[in-house]
């Protein structure tokens, strides 16, 4: 079993994954002087047991590292994964400058692209499992990608280095991060990669219309359910996901899965929140229990 959670942060996005073996993710930081000691306390507790942490940063725009020198204050990452950049910022703010630190650090970065390969990552071994965690995206190699390298160098929007993260539990759920990338660039690298079945998918750029997921990838990946981000009601894309079910965050909260082998386990922390898609198996191991999606 794993658990996975999706926090409402506003807008920004943060996650966890609790894996089935001895391993804790975090995927980006978007904390506030409101949820900043909640959240944080919650993660030192569902991590406490993991012998291996790491923090996987999307890519630096604020609401995907805003306040990451609190969250590294209070837990220490060891391990920080990142895509390898030199994204500079005019204005650098406290959690900018700890994302520099970080991804600069010679004992505790890791720098992400196609088909790499690390212990614990996607490697197994008589220590410990595997976490499933496998990188679709970059190929440092494309020169569409390098073009974006060069932009976020001179200070320009860092939503198109974001990596594409599979996150895989052994006979259970297969989930999809793309960070913020956008619908035009997606167009230029649609021929460079290649997905499978997925059950769910984090829509990208919170589910904006810049971020709408081209129907070539979309039709390989073809979700279960696709999770609408946290952004302007007048900004999401509702329409460019017609016929697929969705949880939007805006009205649901936060949002938790439980995997376990051949089901997904939903729950909101809106209690007044519900669907019409998934079975109702009664698991109420958390609270505001939706429904369960069968695999």
């Amino acid at each position: 079993m794993s658990i996975v959670k999706s926090f409402s942060v506003g807008n920004g996005d943060m996650f966890f994954i609790k894996h089935n073996s001895d391993n804790f993710s975090i995927i980006d930081c978007c904390l506030s002087d409101d949820n900043k000691e909640d959240i944080v306390d919650e993660l030192k507790n569902e991590s406490c047991k993991k012998g291996i942490q790491r923090f996987i940063s999307t890519h630096p725009d604020e609401d995907h590292i805003q306040n990451l020198d609190y969250l590294d204050d209070k837990m220490g990452f060891l391990n920080f994964y990142c895509v390898k950049n030199e994204a500079g910022k005019e204005d650098e703010t406290s959690g900018f400058k700890r994302y520099c630190e970080l991804r600069d650090s010679d004992k505790k970065s890791f720098y992400i692209s196609k088909d790499c390969s690390r212990k614990w990552m996607n490697q197994t071994n008589d220590e410990r499992g595997s976490p499933g965690i496998n990188i679709l995206w970059p190929k440092t190699s494309n020169q569409d990608f390098k073009d974006e390298l060069e932009k976020v160098k001179d200070g320009e929007s860092p939503n198109n280095i974001s990596p594409i993260i599979k996150y895989s539990l052994q006979d259970g759920a297969i989930m999809l991060w793309m960070g913020d990338l956008e619908n035009y660039f997606m167009e230029k690298i649609k021929d460079k990669v290649f997905f499978s079945k997925i059950n769910i998918l984090f829509a990208p750029h919170h589910g904006r219309k810049t971020g709408k997921v081209i129907k070539e990838w979309l039709d390989d990946i073809n979700p279960d359910i696709i999770i609408m981000g946290e952004a302007r009601s007048r900004d999401l894309d509702y329409a460019a996901y017609d016929g697929y079910n969705k949880i939007t965050q805006n009205s649901a909260g936060d949002i938790t899965f439980k995997c376990e082998k051949g089901k997904i386990h939903i729950y909101v922390s809106n209690e007044n929140y519900s669907v019409d898609f998934l079975d109702d198996e009664g698991n109420d191991e958390f609270d505001n229990y939706i429904g369960t999606l069968n695999i």
